[in-house]
């Protein structure tokens, strides 16, 4: 099957020839005739498998063929109303077709103003989208489209009775569509608020969080080894963009800080980051300036990076749909990612629930200084690191002091110099082998059972 089988409008076809797309993917392949027809639709997909396309061509498309003049996008975050509008604009820019991302953190009057110049498509927020609705600012905006994206999402962060009172404002002859990774009940209730008979399709198949591109691992270090162990990880993983995620702003801060002093390019993204900076930091990230994002869930939800190739978890995620939700940052379009999480003997309860829940497939795995420095992957890392390296303005001098040196022996003892001078900065290993953490994790439960018997003789005194 291939994009031309929608027919849809030349000009629309022209923008997607141009993003590169070539074959439909299983949701857009399963969504857009529907919406074509004028159905409403729940589309349960995740991030990554194309559904911003699934729902945004045919509405490209009946707005290049003038079958609708209007359409409204809600998003659970800025970062998303970006992007979304961003592709979106990519996509129909042949057609003429006018988008814009609406969100808070910025002034009303540019935006209100081209709203009411006209613009065919509008993606935002719900605070801002309800403040101007409240105050009757975008009340000559009517869309005959609407679509509710990441619905999961913004349940999580309380945004469903917003929701509720936004389709209060917008007209009830609509076509409604909503997207999401998960239907909980609270979104099966709102779907049964604001949409119309809805035809339902998914492409998860009952297993949101089992993904076949996104090899997953675990570390179990001691407390005080995370920062020695992620950047031993970031050192010997050959990655294109790595994504850390961390519990706290302040970890996020401090590991920022802590990367970034050792030579690493790395950004620190949370909720008290002024808005201004946030789409700095994230324009940075995927134009590859810095290939290290360092994020909390909060600050990353929404977020759409390509090329991805590695997602670290500082501390083990407090709940099974937020792993899922951070690996699932990786290992998409059928290329291949990897997840690594570092966990310490006493986080290994939720790991054991995460893995048991999710139905995750995780490789215990050591970082054994001496081996990892030596293997394959290593060793193309180095080779690679070093033809990158700009030369020293001083080399000459350094060569010709050298010069009665065999070619080939210098060579083996540079790198053997390298090779050295990279495992003495680190502790031998990192991490326990499976007998190992057996055996501590005997010692843990042990402990912990000394200290429960101990509270109840304390209560029986």
């Amino acid at each position: 099957m291939s994009f031309s089988d929608f027919n849809f409008h030349k000009d629309l076809i022209k923008g997607i020839k141009v993003a590169g797309f070539i074959e439909p993917s299983p949701i857009q392949k399963e969504a857009i005739p529907i919406i074509l027809e004028g159905v409403d639709l729940i589309g349960q997909a995740h991030t990554g498998t194309g559904k911003t396309a699934a729902f945004g061509l045919p509405i490209l498309d009946m707005i290049a063929k003038k079958e609708i003049q209007k359409a409204l996008i809600i998003t659970p975050t800025r970062e998303l109303a970006t992007q979304v509008s961003d592709e979106l604009y990519y996509l129909g820019r042949f057609a003429g077709i006018r988008t814009l991302a609406v969100y808070g953190g910025v002034g009303y009057g540019r935006q209100i103003a081209i709203i009411n110049r006209g613009v065919d498509i509008v993606v935002t927020t719900p605070g801002r989208l309800k403040d101007l609705y409240k105050k009757g600012k975008i009340d000559s905006f009517n869309p005959e489209i609407v679509v509710l994206d990441e619905a999961d999402e913004m349940l999580d962060m309380g945004f469903l009775d917003d929701i509720r009172e936004i389709f209060e404002y917008i007209p009830q002859n609509r076509q409604t569509m909503l997207f999401s990774a998960t239907i909980p009940e609270p979104i099966k209730e709102l779907a049964d608020t604001i949409l119309y008979k809805p035809e339902f399709v998914s492409v998860v198949n009952g297993e949101t969080t089992k993904n076949i591109d996104i090899k997953q691992f675990y570390y179990v270090i001691e407390e005080n080894q995370r920062d020695d162990a992620i950047v031993r990880l970031l050192e010997i993983e050959d990655f294109n963009k790595a994504l850390i995620f961390c519990r706290t702003k302040k970890e996020v801060d401090r590991l920022n800080e802590y990367l970034n002093a050792l030579g690493f390019s790395a950004k620190g993204l949370h909720g008290d980051i002024e808005q201004i900076d946030r789409n700095e930091i994230i324009k940075s990230y995927r134009r590859g300036d810095s290939r290290i994002l360092i994020a909390t869930d909060v600050a990353a939800r929404g977020l759409d990076i390509k090329n991805v190739t590695h997602v670290f978890n500082y501390h083990i995620p407090f709940d099974p749909q937020s792993y899922v939700h951070r690996i699932g940052r990786t290992g998409r379009a059928g290329k291949e990612g990897k997840a690594i999480t570092l966990v310490s003997t006493e986080e290994f309860k939720e790991l054991k629930r995460i893995k048991s829940e999710v139905g995750a497939s995780m490789e215990l795995s050591v970082i054994n200084t001496n081996e990892e420095m030596l293997s394959d992957e290593a060793l193309h890392k180095m080779k690679s690191d070093i033809l990158n390296t700009q030369t020293h303005p001083e080399i000459e001098k350094a060569l010709s002091v050298m010069a009665d040196i065999n070619q080939v022996e210098f060579i083996k003892k540079a790198l053997s110099f390298i090779i050295n001078s990279q495992v003495d900065s680190y502790s031998n290993k990192i991490g326990y082998s499976q007998a190992e953490l057996n055996r501590k994790l005997k010692e843990y439960e042990s402990s912990i059972k000394k200290s429960k018997n101990l509270k109840k003789r304390k209560k029986r005194k």
